[in-house]
């Protein structure tokens, strides 16, 4: 976290006699606005952005329409009277500095690469709201649960590749890849060399022959991004291979969320190890 750290916090709420965190929170980050509303006291968070009640993008779009929703405009935050505005770092940078120069105290979190990072994250916030034991418990039912799900994973792993719009993969330095190899998984991005993530060659992609093919949810409409997912040879692996898909909502954030795609993945390795069996 950036700007105000979670004892530079924890000393401005003493330091105004606001003893238990800040009573009126807004967040201006799809992922910073599902974490506040894990973690939040009832009427502690006043506002979320728009983005969270949109059941393609937020894992929490349901529970984001109980909340006031902003656009991410310094005007319209200032005119909520927040003690607080938690960001993200795709927050428009603008916002930010006026709202500080303002005078309002301004909490950014940058991006998460792994699944420790959504560990960290749930500390980070639970300080930044004051909800240190919410946070606590949160983390206990979250470190419980991917534990429960790495212990199914087989010592004889299939091999699946991350393809998504434009052709990325992600290796094991992302969020994407840790969620492939919790599930159960060998990632043939780390074969080939991404760390991180990347632009896969179809050639590669086909040569590589993986035994499942992960996709994300396509989006409404034509996009120019997606042509390639339509291209026979990749409708030829996920044909033979029986692809997967996760919803982007449930990974595109570090929260404990990314947990179901985990679970979704696993249930795929699974019934791709049954049809092998029978084979």
């Amino acid at each position: 976290m950036r700007w105000l750290p979670g004892i530079a916090l924890a000393l401005f709420w003493a330091a105004t006699g606001a003893f238990a965190g800040p009573s009126r929170v807004v967040t201006m980050n799809l992922c910073v606005d599902q974490m506040a509303m894990m973690l939040a006291a009832p009427g502690q968070l006043i506002s979320i952005s728009f983005v969270a009640r949109d059941p393609r993008a937020s894992a929490m779009a349901e529970e984001a329409q109980a909340y006031p929703v902003n656009h991410g405009l310094a005007e319209e935050i200032y005119l909520l009277k927040p003690d607080l505005v938690i960001a993200g770092a795709s927050s428009a940078p603008a916002t930010m500095d006026m709202l500080r120069r303002l005078g309002v105290p301004v909490a950014e979190f940058g991006p998460a690469f792994s699944l420790e990072d959504v560990r960290t994250r749930i500390v980070e916030v639970g300080e930044a709201l004051g909800r240190q034991e919410a946070a606590r418990r949160l983390l206990a039912d979250f470190d419980q649960q991917l534990e429960f799900l790495r212990a199914d994973a087989p010592d004889n792993r299939p091999r699946a590749a991350l393809y998504a719009a434009n052709g990325y993969t992600a290796g094991r330095q992302t969020l994407a890849g840790q969620i492939l190899e919790a599930a159960g998984f060998r990632n043939i991005a780390d074969e080939l060399g991404y760390a991180h993530s990347g632009q896969l060659p179809l050639e590669l992609l086909v040569l590589s022959e993986p035994d499942l093919l992960v996709g994300t949810t396509a989006y409404p409409r034509n996009s120019r991004s997606e042509e390639i997912l339509k291209h026979p040879l990749v409708r030829m692996l996920a044909g033979r291979s029986g692809a997967g898909e996760i919803r982007n909502a449930d990974w595109i954030c570090p929260t404990p969320h990314v947990l179901r795609a985990v679970e979704t993945l696993a249930a795929e390795r699974r019934a791709f190890m049954e049809r092998e069996a029978r084979q």
